[in-house]
């Protein structure tokens, strides 16, 4: 039986903490599913082909890796899947008591459901996908923050190219 976890969020656009999360799953977990969530009430830089494309570009393909996009909760999608841990990457305190909260909801409605959290590497506790097009937007430089493959195409997005 495989060890597999959901890896989710909104990757607009995926950065190098979110590779390090990964790569780091993948260390402990056999699959990962790196799940989109289609959340209507952001705007979002990438549509969701733009982002799987991204991912799967920073990511060189990894065979263990399954991008994908999904609606409706978290939990019910894991369930659906058969994947009983969600990974969650922390970066700095002030992720700590929005993710307590949403993994103690998760477990109210999901007890089968386990989150487990990963601290990002140091060099990336401060980096958020909304930091990286704001740097990218005011014509900042974004290519330690970002995948390579990911540098062009922000710059174009963000409109500072």
């Amino acid at each position: 039986m495989s060890r597999v976890a959901i890896y989710p969020g909104s990757f607009d656009p995926i950065t190098n903490g979110h590779v390090w999360i990964i790569k780091r799953g993948l260390d402990v977990f056999d699959r990962l599913i790196v799940a989109i969530a289609r959340n209507v009430k952001k705007t979002s830089l990438f549509d969701l082909a733009e982002r799987q494309d991204l991912i799967r570009q920073a990511l060189d393909g990894d065979s263990r890796v399954e991008i994908v996009s999904f609606d409706g909760l978290l939990v019910d999608y894991a369930r659906k899947r058969g994947a009983h841990v969600i990974l969650r990457g922390l970066r700095a305190v002030a992720d700590f008591e929005y993710e307590f909260q949403m993994a103690n909801m998760n477990r109210k409605l999901a007890p089968e459901v386990e989150t487990i959290f990963m601290m990002t590497g140091e060099e990336y506790f401060y980096v958020s996908s909304a930091l990286v097009k704001e740097v990218a937007a005011l014509g900042g430089d974004v290519e330690d923050l970002v995948p390579k493959c990911v540098v062009g195409p922000l710059k174009r997005k963000a409109g500072a190219a």
